[in-house]
């Protein structure tokens, strides 16, 4: 585990296992998904500890704020060492369940999938 002041947000994002890949990390950056107090960052942004991140992974906000500063993936119990996790409890099961989805790909809604959806959320038709 290297010990140093600061790091890259990629890195360190990556390191302590908020993302799979640093590629990943970094594309997350570049998307703006990726925010140090309060402002969107990019990659090569240096982060020091007491910084807070805000990262949005597939749909979830994740807010940790920086403990310790590694550039290298280190495992699950250290890693959570290093970050202190803020982020909101994930919604119910039941409520993630419950919406409506589309496939990816599959284009618009039809006409009576448009009114199922309406009916569903409780729009009226004027």
């Amino acid at each position: 585990m290297s010990q140093s002041i600061s790091a890259r947000v990629d890195s360190w994002t990556w390191a302590v296992r908020l993302f799979k890949t640093r590629s990943a990390a970094a594309t997350a950056c570049r998307g703006g998904h990726v925010r140090v107090n309060g402002v969107a960052v990019k990659p090569a942004h240096q982060i020091k500890p007491g910084d807070e991140v805000r990262v949005r992974v597939s749909g979830l906000e994740r807010i940790v704020i920086v403990e310790q500063i590694v550039t290298k993936r280190v495992g699950a119990a250290i890693a959570a060492q290093c970050l202190i996790d803020k982020s909101p409890p994930p919604p119910p099961k039941e409520i993630v369940a419950s919406l409506p989805r589309r496939d990816r790909g599959t284009g618009r809604p039809t006409k009576r999938e448009r009114r199922e959806t309406d009916r569903l959320l409780g729009r009226s038709h004027d």
